[in-house]
């Protein structure tokens, strides 16, 4: 079998001296980004929630990041734009859209929980343990084991979540 997986994107996460986050590679174009914050603010009208000032933020901060951002950090990101956002309503509006299926909520190995706006692709996470990147990969061969498996086991599968946890072969290469 050929390999028939592809990249999405690599993004970090985290660092280690709690600098914050960054951008480990493959940057998006911000036209890009506002049109990510825009589906998310037009994912809310559609399901007929309101879009308040905060909420307004949010989604444009969620829309435009580059990254997995935990609440913290989206709270720091959206203090910038308006600082009468608080940390409580972060959560609140995260909560929201997490129920709404309009974010996911990531749990990667005991880190805090981290968001990105739900796919209307699947893919699946690789988290380099020394660097804390996050790359984004979508494999139709592994897609097609998993539903094999089930199949084999007696099961219809009808969602999974993966994510693989690793270090560079090449410890040089960070």
């Amino acid at each position: 079998m050929g390999a028939a997986w592809t990249a999405a994107r690599r993004v970090r996460i985290s660092t280690r001296h709690g600098a914050g986050t960054s951008v480990a590679a493959e940057k998006q174009a911000s036209g890009t980004r506002q049109r990510t914050a825009d589906a998310i603010e037009r994912a809310c009208r559609a399901k007929g929630l309101r879009i308040t000032g905060p909420r307004r933020v949010i989604a444009r901060v969620i829309g435009e990041a580059k990254d997995h951002p935990d609440v913290v950090e989206l709270h720091r990101r959206a203090e910038k734009i308006d600082r009468g956002i608080s940390l409580s309503t972060v959560y609140r509006t995260l909560k929201l859209l997490e129920t709404e299926g309009i974010i996911e909520r990531l749990e990667f190995r005991g880190e805090r929980s981290r968001y990105e706006r739900a796919s209307r692709e699947h893919h699946d996470h690789l988290i380099n343990l020394d660097t804390g990147d996050v790359i984004e990969f979508r494999s139709e061969e592994i897609e097609a084991l998993q539903t094999e498996v089930a199949r084999r086991l007696g099961f219809r599968l009808v969602s999974h979540r993966l994510e693989l946890y690793a270090v560079p072969l090449d410890r040089r290469r960070r």
